[in-house]
């Protein structure tokens, strides 16, 4: 399916495959294949969806990707899209926005949407009330089922709100609850309140979404009301949503029992002090580790200090000398990014590590063979001595293999020791490894050259 989309829009034929969007693609397939095209062609083919559909794609979309569709269309056409969207989808929606777009959002749609997500804004995070509907139907005690059925007529109100309808008193206060059964089995003539379950449970807005969800399930509802300090209705909890946030705690109960969740909660923390931190409190986290490498590289001084009169009787070892400490310093930084996003994002687990290690050091030491082969041959043919190539491989090989190993073991050791390692894992390694390459680079130049150290 994607390649014959691919070849309508290569050859723009917008008739068919508005046909085949709108008739063929099944509705559970639409999103993930709109997942698979370039933002500008997603915002074209979602342009050619007939509009109820388009409306009904964009709210099971991940924010992130509405964030990216909308990024493609025109001003006019966001503002359509986002006063179209239920007010609990705005608010996911607006969570995801950076402020500033999310606040011109808000400034261009009308005054009811604006209100509608302003009201569901003001609940905290994690609150029923961020996630209910505000889209309900409500009756009074002393309608006709007759009036009921002629507003449900005029109203012509989405499924999800006929599931249940509410009934309150003049001050919005809930009293009980009808369904579209009871009023249609109902005679015309009837008072809604001679039909309607007084029995309801409700939930305050403030309620955790969770506890209303399981509250739904216990009672086997198809909707929950949501009501306000005073009893008074604001909204309702739709099983639908109710399914979402099911989904949604339990992946987060998955990722914080592996020890994901609270790995990334620590390292959004240690990165908003270092990019939005005070100048004290990014020095305090810097400084000491860059004192580290300076020390490191007085060190490294001493060291090639001692080794001067080898650099004096074969002055070919200084030639390769840096490129030994460059190679092994590029290894150790690709093992540290690889080792810190990889705990950050779950692949590697926090209660396993040996196993992702000893992998690290078998392709670290591959990387060692190769490169230490090239650098040895190139050094023979230069310089004409295999005593030099011999070094100068070996040396490679080692260096690379113990950077590799470094770049898991000097993160996962400041991790363990609730240390900043973005700060710190840099500095420690480079001051490590510099010291520990001069060691293995001049010992081995004692071995096989017959220098005097």
């Amino acid at each position: 399916m994607t390649e014959r989309i691919t070849a309508l829009l290569a050859e723009q034929k917008l008739a068919p495959l508005k046909h085949l969007l709108n008739e063929e693609v099944a509705f559970q397939e639409l999103p993930q294949l709109l997942e698979e095209f370039p933002s500008n062609q997603q915002a074209l083919l979602f342009r050619l969806l007939e509009k109820d559909l388009a409306l009904e794609i964009f709210e099971v979309m991940e924010p992130s990707h509405q964030r990216e569709l909308l990024a493609a269309f025109t001003a006019n056409e966001v503002m359509e899209l986002f006063s179209s969207i239920d007010p609990s989808d705005q608010v996911r929606l607006l969570d995801e926005l950076p402020a500033k777009v999310a606040k011109e959002l808000l400034k261009s749609v009308s005054a009811d949407t604006r209100d509608k997500a302003a009201t569901l804004m003001g609940f905290n995070a994690g609150a029923v009330g961020r996630v209910m509907s505000p889209h309900y139907l409500r009756l009074r005690r002393s309608d006709t089922v007759q009036y009921a059925l002629d507003r449900i007529r005029r109203l012509k109100p989405e499924r999800e709100v006929l599931l249940d309808i509410w009934v309150t008193d003049q001050h919005r206060v809930l009293e009980g609850v009808v369904t579209l059964r009871d009023l249609v089995l109902a005679e015309p003539s009837t008072n809604i309140g001679e039909i309607m379950d007084e029995d309801i449970v409700s939930v305050s807005a403030n309620t955790d979404q969770e506890e209303a969800v399981n509250i739904l399930k216990k009672f086997d509802l198809v909707s929950l009301p949501v009501v306000d300090s005073e009893n008074r209705l604001i909204g309702n909890l739709e099983h639908d949503r109710a399914l979402d946030i099911l989904q949604e705690e339990a992946t987060e109960d998955l990722l914080e029992g592996s020890g994901v969740l609270s790995l990334q909660k620590r390292e959004e923390s240690l990165s908003l002090r270092l990019v939005n931190g005070t100048l004290l409190q990014v020095l305090s986290a810097r400084l000491p580790f860059l004192f580290i490498t300076l020390i490191g590289g007085l060190l490294a001084g001493i060291v090639i200090s001692n080794f001067e009169t080898s650099l004096e009787t074969v002055v070919a070892l200084a030639f390769f000398m840096p490129l030994v400490m460059d190679m092994g310093g590029n290894v150790g930084t690709q093992s540290t990014t690889i080792f810190t996003r990889s705990l950050v994002l779950g692949h590697i687990r926090p209660a396993e590590f040996i196993k992702p290690l000893l992998k690290e050091i078998s392709r670290g030491f591959t990387m060692g063979v190769i490169f230490g082969f090239l650098t040895a041959l190139a050094a023979y043919v230069w310089q004409r001595q295999l005593s030099l190539s011999l070094v100068v491989g070996l040396s490679l090989l080692s260096t690379v293999t113990l950077a590799a190993a470094l770049g898991f073991v000097v993160p996962w050791t400041m991790y363990k020791l609730n240390l900043d390692q973005a700060a710190g894992a840099g500095p420690i390694l480079t001051t490590i490894k510099d010291i520990t390459g001069l060691l293995i680079y001049f010992g081995l130049a004692s071995l096989f050259m017959n220098i005097v150290i």
